[in-house]
C-alpha cells in the first residue's frame, strides 16, 4: 500500500510555537513530569478568568445557541463589534463589514485565501507572529519578511520595508501591540507605514489582539483610525483582553476603501458562508465584554497583575549576565537577546529542548517567530511572582552551564 502523505501546499508551512518541542513536552508530561508551559499566551492556566459577567451572560443565553447563526455572526455581537469601532475612532463602519470566526487564527487564514493567488506577496514583521506566515504560505502566497529593529525598540523598520516591495506585493502585515516583542507602535511610525502603502496600493492587515494590555501610560492606535483611502483589515478578540482564550471569539473588520474591493469582499463572504457559521455560544459572550467592565485595565496598572508580573520578569531576565531585553509596553511576553560573546548558542531550538529536559521549562525559540538569528527567545510572564522568580533562576542556572 501507498504511503498517504500530507499535501504539498503544507510543505513550507511551520508552526513551531506548538512544534516537534511541544511534543517531547507532552511524553514528559506522560511520564508525570509537570512542565511549566512558558511557551503561549493562555491565560487560564494560570487564574487569569473569563469575568463573571461574560461566563454568567453566555450560560444564561446557552439555549439561543443551538441553531446556526448567520454566517457573519450573531447580530448583536457584531453590533457590540461596531460601537467598538467607533470608540476606536475607524469611521464608517457598517455590521455587514464585520465578520466573527472562531478565533482571529481562523480569520487569518480565511482572510489570505479569500486575497491570495499563488506567488502574491505579503509583507510580514520579522519577529512575527508565525501564523501569519503560515497562513500566507497555506494560501499559496509568499511571506516576505521586514525588519522590526531592536535598538529602536522593536518599531518597524520603514525604510526595510520599502526595499522589499516588488509587483507582487499585495499587503502589510502591522503587529500592534507586537507578539512577541510587546512593542507599542507611535503615531508616527503609523503614519510612515501607511504612507508607504498609500504609494505602492497595499491592503493593510492589523492585527490587534493586544490592544487594551498596555503599560506604563503607552496608548494604543488603531491602525484604521488614521485614514480611509486604504483597505484595512482589523483583526481582534476575547482571547487576550477577556482572558476567554478558549472561547475561540474573534472578529474581522473591513474599512477605508472597500468601494475598490468589492470582489474581495465578496471573497470573504463566500469563504465565510462555507463554514457555516463561527461558534455561536461564544458570539454570546461578545457584547457583554466589549460594553461591560474593563477588568483588563486593572490587571495592567500598578498593583495589577500583569503589571507586577511583567515587571519581576523583565528585571530578573536582565540581571542574567549575557542576557539583554527590551521592556515590553503590550502583550504578555518578553523577547530576550543572549549575548553570543558570552554564551555561544548555535541552535536555539535545541537550546529550548534541552532546558525542557533539564529544567521542565517550555519557552520558544527566537527563530521560531522567522527571526534570523539564534539568539532570542520568547517568555510568557503569566505565573504569579513567585512562580516566576522560580523560574527565571531555574533559566538563570541552567544558561550558566551550557555548552553547545
Amino acid at each position: 500500500m501507498l504511503e498517504v502523505k500530507k499535501s504539498n501546499k503544507l510543505q513550507h508551512v511551520c508552526y513551531e510555537i506548538r512544534g516537534q518541542v511541544l511534543e517531547e513536552a507532552k511524553r514528559l508530561e506522560e511520564e508525570g513530569h509537570r512542565i511549566l508551559k512558558l511557551n503561549i499566551g493562555n491565560p487560564a492556566p494560570f487564574g487569569f478568568d473569563v469575568p463573571d459577567e461574560i461566563q454568567q451572560d453566555v450560560i444564561y443565553n446557552l439555549s439561543h445557541a443551538q441553531g446556526y447563526a448567520d454566517s457573519k455572526g450573531l447580530f448583536s455581537a457584531r453590533k457590540a463589534v461596531q460601537h467598538y469601532t467607533q470608540q476606536c475612532g475607524i469611521a464608517n463602519v457598517d455590521i455587514e463589514d464585520i465578520y466573527l470566526g472562531n478565533g482571529v487564527s481562523e480569520l487569518i487564514v480565511m482572510s489570505m485565501q479569500a486575497l491570495l493567488n499563488t506567488n502574491d506577496e505579503v509583507l510580514i514583521p520579522s519577529p512575527d507572529y508565525p501564523l501569519w506566515t503560515a497562513a500566507v504560505t497555506l494560501s499559496s502566497g509568499r511571506a516576505v519578511h521586514y525588519s522590526c529593529d531592536e535598538q529602536s525598540d522593536w518599531f518597524p523598520d520603514v525604510a526595510d520595508i520599502e526595499s522589499k516591495i516588488t509587483d507582487r506585493t499585495r499587503a502589510i502585515v502591522i503587529i500592534n501591540p507586537n507578539n512577541p516583542t510587546g512593542a507599542v507602535y507611535s503615531r508616527d511610525i503609523l503614519e510612515q507605514i501607511l504612507e508607504v502603502a498609500r504609494r505602492h496600493k497595499l491592503i493593510v492587515l492589523a492585527d490587534e489582539i493586544y490592544d487594551k494590555i498596555l503599560y506604563d501610560g503607552a496608548q494604543h492606535i488603531s491602525l484604521a483610525s488614521l485614514a480611509d483611502d486604504l483597505l484595512f483589515l482589523t483583526f481582534n478578540g476575547l482571547s487576550k483582553n477577556y482572558r476567554a482564550a478558549g472561547y475561540r471569539a474573534g472578529w474581522m473588520i473591513v474599512s477605508g476603501a472597500k468601494l475598490r474591493a468589492g470582489d474581495f469582499i465578496e471573497g470573504l463572504t463566500m469563504l465565510s458562508s462555507m463554514r457555516l457559521c463561527s461558534n455561536v455560544p461564544a458570539q454570546l459572550g461578545i457584547q457583554t465584554a466589549l460594553g461591560g467592565y474593563q477588568s483588563i485595565n486593572d490587571l495592567v496598572a500598578p498593583g495589577g497583575r500583569l503589571y507586577e508580573q511583567r515587571n519581576t520578569a523583565y528585571d530578573l531576565i536582565t540581571q542574567i549576565p549575557g542576557v539583554s531585553c527590551v521592556k515590553p509596553k503590550g502583550a504578555m511576553y518578553l523577547f530576550p537577546k543572549i549575548d553570543p560573546n558570552v554564551l555561544k548558542i548555535r541552535n536555539d531550538e535545541l537550546m529550548v529542548l534541552d532546558l525542557l529536559k533539564q529544567e521542565r521549562i517550555l519557552i520558544v525559540q527566537g527563530s521560531a517567530f522567522n527571526l534570523d538569528d539564534q539568539q532570542h527567545f520568547r517568555l510568557v510572564f503569566l505565573p504569579r511572582v513567585d512562580e516566576l522568580t522560580s523560574a527565571v533562576e531555574r533559566i538563570e542556572h541552567f544558561l550558566k552551564g551550557y555548552d553547545q
